[in-house]
Formats: C-alpha cells, structure tokens, sequence
C-alpha cells in the first residue's frame, strides 16, 4: 500500500467546512477501493482568516510555501481575493512560486444539476503564468505609469496611447515561444494520453499581432508534431458565441490565461455553475488542486455550500498521484448522489428554497454512503 504525502490548505470562508468534506471523501474512496494506496495529511493555512496570525500580516505564511513545496500534491479550499485593492491573489501566487504553468479544468454534465446543456464534456487547458495574471501593472498618476506612458508614445508605431498621461493605468501583457510551447505541447499530451479527438487553440491575433500571433504561430507548430490529434484555430470572441451554439464540436482547447479565465467560467456555465467545477495547477515542481468557485465568506460557518466542487477537485488529485480505481469510484459516488437529487445542497435542488437539502457535510455523507 503507498502512503502519499499530499498537504491541503483549508482556505479560508467556507474554505474549512469544504476542506473538511472534501478529505473525508477521499479518504473514504481509497478505503472502499482494494489495493489502493493511503493519504497522509499535512494541514496548512492560508487567506484573510490568519493573516493577523502572523508579523507581517500575510495571507500565505512560509509554513504553507514549505508544505506544498514537500507535499506529492496538494488540495486547496476556496481562498478570497480581494477585489480593486487589498493582496494579490494567493492562488496567482502559488502558481507563479511552484511554476504551475497549466491549468486544467474539466467540465463535464452531470444528470441532476441543472443546465441548459447535456452531455458537455470539455477540458480547457489555460496557461497559468504568462499574460496578464504576469502582474506587470503600473498605477495611474505614478512617476512609473507616467514614464511608461511616455515610452509607449514615443516608441510604439501605431495606436499610440491617446488618453491623459496622468489619469492612464497600464498593464503589460507578455507572452513567450517558450510558454506558450510548453501549454499547447501540455494540451496536446493531454488529449492523447486521455484519448481526446481535437484540440482547438484559441487567440486574439488578428488585434494583438506579436502577442497572440505569437501564440497562434507556436501552436500551429506544435499542432504539427501531433498528426494523431486533430487541431483547429478560434479567436476568442467567436470561441464563445461556439461554445453558446454548440458546445458539442469541442474537446480539448488551450487559451493564453486571460481569455482562459474567461472561457472556463462560460463552459463551467454550459454543466451548471462553479459549484460542480474542479480544477488543477500542475508543474514540473508541483501539482495544486482547487475548486473554480471563491470561497463564499457570507456562508461561512453555516454547513450550507455545495462540496461538489472541491470533492471532484480532490477526484483529479487522485488521479495525478496514480490513484485511478479510487478516483473513478469517487466520482461515480458523486454523480450517483447529485442524480438521485435528496441528499444534496440547496443549489442543487430545483428550488433553491427546498426545506429537504441538505449541509456541505450531510451530503459528504451521502457520498460516502454511495462508495
């Protein structure tokens, strides 16, 4: 039996509720599941619930860097971002520190959450380190916004900045051969070894012509090394309006990270919501598994959130560590219990208002149960 170091960082909001049901599960399909291997726990903190805890405040303290550092993978519980102002994101930092270059989010229907759709199936690989998550940003009314600003105007041949040089914020959005070769390749070896049918790279180069063309031109060149795979090209705003229309002729599709951020959110729209979407960050020094959704802090401590989420996102864990009986026992368990419709959260009942749903733990119960 192999005993696999994996740390979980319980997040903060309904972070630790979700943690929680989420490990209970796992190790429960291991126990239910002959031959499979063991999880050995190491629990780690991170969000605005502990950043007093520590001098200086921090939302992510060197114990949690060096546990997911020694950990074989590690699961993480919903962490809050705040928004126009306050830290950057933990997860960005996470992924930035262990290079977690590829983001994989499979979304997938499941009979009993409600959608619009049936039968989705798709996997969107989205670089995690490049593009304008980089962070390169400059604020307005800054003598570096304001040099920035200058050297822009003075240098650029076309489309020069035309607003006021003091009220300009700037970003800057870079994109490399190397990334964007090493997340295609990752898309490609991803579809093969799952036995995908296509891959579609999606871009914006017919505006951004030595960003996104760099990235269209790449991934052409990658595409060519796999004759086994089909691939096709689709510029981002038209990938949308597709995947609205028919969602059905698309399998495998990598996106620089913005455009991905986008787009995973729209096909986690097409099976249901964040709440039933998993996700993982993986790289040649890690491996980090995470629910999509945030982490609901007006909820917290009220045992009410669906674990759907973070319990699949424990799912691909299992598969990353070799871990592929218990793993597909695991979400058979899942889909059995959200199909039957009685013991699950009240996002998932037909009325939201159902006096019959049940709490995060109840329905990990339940889970259990079906294992």
């Amino acid at each position: 039996m192999k005993t696999h170091n994996v740390t979980l960082i319980t997040g903060d909001g309904t972070g630790p509720e979700l943690a929680t049901a989420a490990r209970r599960c796992l190790d429960a399909a291991l126990a239910a599941t002959p031959g499979a291997g063991k999880l050995n726990w190491t629990l780690a903190e991170a969000g605005v619930d502990i950043m007093d805890k520590h001098t200086p405040p921090t939302p992510l303290p060197q114990a949690t860097i060096d546990a997911v550092r020694a950990a074989d993978a590690t699961l993480k519980a919903p962490i809050t971002t705040p928004i126009g102002t306050g830290f950057r994101s933990v997860n960005v930092a996470l992924r930035q520190m262990f290079e977690l270059y590829a983001c994989v989010r499979p979304c997938k229907s499941y009979p009993g959450v409600r959608s619009h759709y049936e039968n989705i199936d798709l996997v969107l690989v989205r670089e995690n380190t490049e593009d304008l998550y980089a962070g390169v940003e400059f604020e307005k009314g800054t003598p570096a916004a304001a040099e920035l600003y200058d050297a822009i105007n003075r240098l650029a041949t076309d489309k020069k900045i035309k607003s006021a040089r003091e009220s300009t914020g700037i970003s800057i959005k870079p994109i490399s051969a190397e990334g964007t070769r090493r997340i295609v390749k990752y898309a490609f070896d991803y579809a093969r070894a799952n036995e995908r049918r296509k891959v579609t790279y999606v871009h914006k180069a017919n505006i951004m012509k030595h960003t996104d063309g760099l990235f269209k031109s790449v991934a052409e060149t990658v595409a060519r090394e796999y004759p086994d795979i089909e691939s096709e090209e689709r510029l981002v705003d038209n990938m949308c309006m597709q995947l609205v229309q028919k969602p059905e002729l698309y399998d495998v599709i990598v996106l620089p990270n913005l455009y991905g951020d986008i787009v995973s959110d729209l096909c986690a729209g097409l099976v249901g919501g964040l709440g039933v979407a998993p996700g993982a960050n993986i790289g040649e020094k890690g491996a980090i598994f995470e629910a999509t959704h945030g982490s609901a802090p007006k909820y917290k401590g009220q045992n009410k959130v669906n674990p759907t989420a973070v319990i699949l996102s424990g799912m691909l864990m299992l598969r990353h560590l070799g871990e592929q009986q218990a793993a597909e026992k695991l979400e058979k368990a899942v889909a059995k219990v959200i199909a039957e419709g009685r013991q699950v959260t009240y996002d998932l009942k037909p009325d939201r208002n159902d006096p019959t749903a049940v709490g995060t733990q109840e329905m990990a119960d339940a889970i259990i149960a079906s294992l």
